[in-house]
């Protein structure tokens, strides 16, 4: 088969970082090819590599047997080439449509032509089963929906190459489907597709051949037909990690209630929220994208408004208004954005960790620096942070290690009850292991933690208790021993 995309000895360093260490492999033309490995593997970079984001590096790229060293994304699209990304990057004053077109407007004349637009994008909207118009505004969307965007954006531009930067971390099942669907589309008319996923039942039903890094190394190719999920993860992370998503240590949820809900409510979001969470258990909330946990949540945490309810912590009423008052309560949220809501950008890893706990950091106006980056040193080692650099900035760290930060910011501040939003999203199976390690060591000293999670083997995995919601509501809630994704998909689509 013909080659598409050849990469030769691909290097790329950041400062303290060897991203990509003589990466060598190619892409056929017209295959669906992951692109596999952990978080910080060097995946994403070789993508931003191929799109011209990154321009300065070592080896080279060439397509269709042509070498390229694009300067910017826009010569990378002129030449063909596009990109779905893993954020949703949107401008939420303009239409749909106009965010889809951004920069390629058709033209009549010196005017852009909005009506020939608008029925470009919206025949793209239909192919992909979306229920709203290009007409529409951003605002009114949800993160699913706007991930959609990104995705009828490639479209657009009608490219031979398109990669997929885990498209499909924010959709529902049914759009899920729907893009699996419109890629295999893509690839029998002669689109070479490149796809980047932690969900390697999605690898399963949709690559041809899978190429796999390590530490910024290229590891091997493989046929995806006829090998197992536990090759490719053997692969990625150099040992096994099947069956990650278990609880290893003995349950130890006390009868003691940590927090308990009473008749939330927040006027059009959700209403007639009541549950309680006990101290050394995993209450996790499971549901379909627009089932509105992560509102729930925000408004418990004084992120949010609401309208009704009562919050008892320790069975004591409390008025959490602000986040501030959420941390005095002993409350601490791990949200669901982490690269908008969980760090400072332009922080390093030691002051990231330090945020939420600067009385314990400074004296007046002065800034104790040797027990920031002392703090910092402690979670390193215990969260196996890579790169081990309290000094390097948070915002250049991949997502798994990211999230790894966030989480030891709140375990910094010593809370009592830790809310996980999608704790593993985006994250792949190394760290995902990790993360549940870290989980289990909370509630065996005592703390109790809610997850909000839409991954149904991590919810049935680790969970004590789970409640199901749908469309702003509680619609069932299961004990250990019932939990099945049958059981829970059959309250979260209301039975």
């Amino acid at each position: 088969m013909e080659t598409m995309i050849r990469f030769s000895s691909i290097t790329k360093r950041f400062p303290g970082n060897m991203a990509l260490d003589g990466v060598d492999f190619e892409i056929r033309k017209g295959e669906v090819h992951a692109l596999l490995g952990e978080n910080g593997a060097g995946k994403s970079t070789l993508l931003n590599i191929l799109h011209g984001i990154y321009s300065q590096y070592e080896g080279e790229v060439t397509i269709e047997n042509s070498k390229i060293n694009f300067k910017n994304a826009n010569e990378a699209i002129e030449f063909g080439i596009a990109k779905v990304h893993q954020e949703v990057n949107l401008v939420t004053e303009l239409t749909v449509g106009q965010n889809i077109a951004l920069g390629y407007e058709p033209k009549k004349g010196l005017l852009v032509d909005y009506r020939g637009m608008y029925q470009k994008t919206d025949a793209i909207l239909k192919r992909l089963g979306c229920r709203f118009k290009s007409s529409d505004r951003i605002g009114t969307l949800s993160t699913g929906e706007m991930q959609m965007i990104q995705i009828a954006k490639a479209l657009f531009h009608n490219a031979k190459v398109i990669s997929f930067d885990e498209p499909t971390s924010a959709l529902t099942d049914k759009e899920v489907n729907r893009l699996l669907e419109i890629i295999t589309e893509l690839k029998s008319n002669g689109i070479t597709v490149l796809y980047i996923t932690h969900r390697l039942d999605e690898v399963f039903k949709i690559a041809d051949r899978a190429s796999i890094l390590r530490d910024g190394k290229y590891i091997c190719t493989l046929d995806v037909q006829g090998i197992t999920k536990e090759v490719l993860i053997n692969n990625m992370v150099g040992r096994d990690v099947a069956a990650f998503a278990v609880r290893h240590k003995p349950l130890c949820a006390t009868k003691e209630v940590a927090l308990e809900a009473v008749g939330l409510e927040s006027q059009g979001v959700f209403k007639n929220i009541s549950f309680k969470v006990h101290r050394g258990e995993i209450l996790s909330f499971a549901g379909l994208v627009g089932a509105k946990r992560t509102d729930v949540m925000r408004a418990i945490f004084g992120a949010d408004p609401m309208s009704g309810g009562q919050v008892k912590i320790h069975g004591k009423d409390v008025a959490i208004r602000t986040p501030k008052q959420a941390l005095a309560h002993g409350l601490a949220l791990i949200p669901e954005n982490r690269k908008t809501q969980g760090f400072v950008k332009n922080f390093t890893n030691a002051q990231n960790m330090a945020l939420a706990s600067m009385d314990r950091f400074a004296k007046g106006i002065f800034v104790h620096e040797g027990k920031i980056k002392e703090n910092c040193d402690y979670y390193i080692k215990q969260m196996d942070l890579h790169p081990d650099d309290p000094d390097y900035q948070t915002n250049s760290l991949s997502g798994g290690n990211a999230q790894k930060v966030i989480i030891a910011k709140w375990l910094t501040t010593n809370q009592d009850i830790i809310i996980f939003d999608e704790p593993t999203k985006g994250i792949d199976v190394g760290a995902k292991a990790e993360i549940y390690r870290l989980m289990e060591d909370m509630v065996a000293n005592g703390k109790a933690i809610i997850m909000v999670s839409s991954e149904l083997p991590e919810v049935i995995g680790m969970s004590d208790r789970v409640i199901v919601m749908c469309e702003g509501r509680m619609v069932g809630e299961l004990g250990r021993d019932e939990l099945s994704e049958e059981s829970i998909m059959h309250f979260a689509m209301e039975g």
